[in-house]
């Protein structure tokens, strides 16, 4: 269990260190390597702002918007919420300055966009430097994975074969395209243009397909960005988070309403568009980044890392054997299916409280107040709720005219780990049945095959 949490965690200030399946063309070595030193803002991903504040061993400020300040003054608690940081407080950091506390670049968005919420400071003072550990969600499948089989029992016997007939529905709907990406991840090289529209074509059958799409977009923009936007966020040692929030916008109609990746799905010609539409100069390569990136990620996410990846087909095996090869995949595929069930209201609490359990006993364990998003260091930090070994102090928030932010009203509340509820619309399953009409089994998975390694009352989700 701990050596999966471990390995869903990333420090950009030590060598990569994650175990890969084989074969792959590059490593994650090869990867880190090109991305701090051949892109513009790569130097940001070792010594951003955020990384410097949480090793400095000083007090940290962070901004914190919520629609539910009254709740919070009447309660005296602050609950936090699950997402891409698991169970922490969705936090930006902010930095100190004799003027006041300037808001990073996430955090002013958060404040632009959402005008029906309080700004909040929080200080919290460790007892140590904050080792700069970021949970990377898209490793999260085999935790998933593994809290789904533990907590089968919670589903009904229809809910299970609906959920295990949508699983394997959708791995025979894309196994020739999951096996185009692994070749791709082992060297051979297939057209651009065709393999981002096959990915589009995906996303609608692996929800998880659109999750990793835009994450490769969101990194491909933030590191190669030149704008003079760009440059004056790095000059104060910040990666611009405005570039992928233009471009979820703008792919996906009413993603400001919900914001639901497994919808994100350009096709080729509105890939380019897209992005060429954010920075011209960076339309022309991004097809065939994405296509390297992604097959990367995808097999580094989704197979065991004792896999040797040249010899994972998904086509033509049962469920039982991509289940042992890919249990990062079959984890993420679950656990979005889970969350479109008419009772995941009524289960959300059971399956994430059990992985917020573990993350907050993993932070504990390492020294960690204060997680944040992993997949780049881009600003999305997190508050522990548990962690016992450090201060918290509450203020509302007033902003001046020049934007930066000052401690108004100390609010009288202590962080609960206590999980804000969260939900969203129950999707139309589409249900592939086997044509024998057999049921479908997930079964455990053995502990030597584990790899080693939203509207909520007052938080903002991941």
């Amino acid at each position: 269990m701990r050596d999966q949490w471990e390995h869903a965690h990333t420090d950009y200030t030590l060598p990569a260190q994650r175990h890969s399946p084989a074969s792959l063309a590059d490593s994650e070595a090869d990867w880190r390597d090109y991305l701090e030193h051949s892109t513009p803002n790569g130097w940001l991903i070792r010594n951003s702002a955020m990384t410097e504040a949480l090793v400095s061993g000083k007090p940290l400020h962070l901004l914190h918007v919520t629609r539910g300040i009254d709740a919070i003054r009447a309660s005296g608690q602050v609950h936090v919420s699950a997402g891409c940081l698991v169970g922490a407080l969705y936090c930006s950091p902010l930095a100190s300055q004799r003027e006041g506390l300037r808001p990073h670049n996430l955090g002013a968005y958060l404040m632009a966009t959402k005008p029906d919420t309080t700004p909040m400071i929080f200080e919290v003072t460790s007892d140590a430097p904050i080792p700069p550990k970021g949970i990377d969600y898209l490793h999260l499948g085999a935790i998933h994975l593994r809290t789904y089989l533990r907590y089968q029992s919670f589903l009904t016997p229809a809910e299970n074969d609906q959920l295990e007939h949508a699983v394997l529905g959708g791995l025979r709907s894309t196994a020739v395209f999951l096996d185009v990406t692994l070749r791709n991840a082992t060297g051979h090289a297939t057209p651009a243009h065709e393999f981002i529209d096959q990915l589009s074509d995906a996303v609608a059958h692996v929800p998880f397909l659109g999750y990793l799409y835009f994450e490769v977009l969101s990194e491909y923009l933030m590191l190669h960005s030149t704008t003079p936007e760009t440059k004056t966020y790095a000059h104060v040692g910040e990666l611009n988070n405005l570039l992928y929030k233009r471009l979820a916008f703008a792919a996906v109609d009413g993603m400001d309403q919900l914001f639901d990746l497994a919808r994100f799905n350009p096709r080729y010609h509105r890939l380019v568009q897209l992005i060429s539409g954010i920075e011209p100069a960076l339309g022309p390569g991004v097809a065939d980044y994405v296509r390297r990136r992604l097959s990367h990620l995808f097999a580094r996410t989704a197979l065991h890392p004792s896999e040797d990846a040249a010899s994972v087909t998904f086509q033509g095996t049962d469920l039982s054997t991509i289940q042992k090869a890919a249990p990062g995949l079959i984890g993420q595929m679950v656990f979005r299916a889970i969350r479109y069930m008419s009772r995941y209201r009524e289960l959300y609490h059971c399956y994430e409280k059990a992985k917020a359990l573990e993350a907050w006993d993993y932070w504990n364990s390492e020294g960690v107040p204060t997680p944040f998003n992993g997949i780049l260091p881009k600003g999305e930090i997190g508050i522990n709720p548990a962690y016992p070994r450090s201060s918290v102090r509450v203020w509302t928030a007033r902003q001046d005219s020049q934007g930066r932010l000052h401690p108004d009203e100390e609010i009288t509340a202590v962080l609960t780990p206590h999980l804000a509820s969260w939900w969203a619309p129950p999707r139309q399953w589409e249900t592939h049945k086997p044509a024998d009409g057999s049921r479908v089994e997930l079964s455990p998975v053995p502990r030597s095959s584990i790899p080693t390694r939203r509207s909520p009352m007052n938080g903002v989700p991941a």
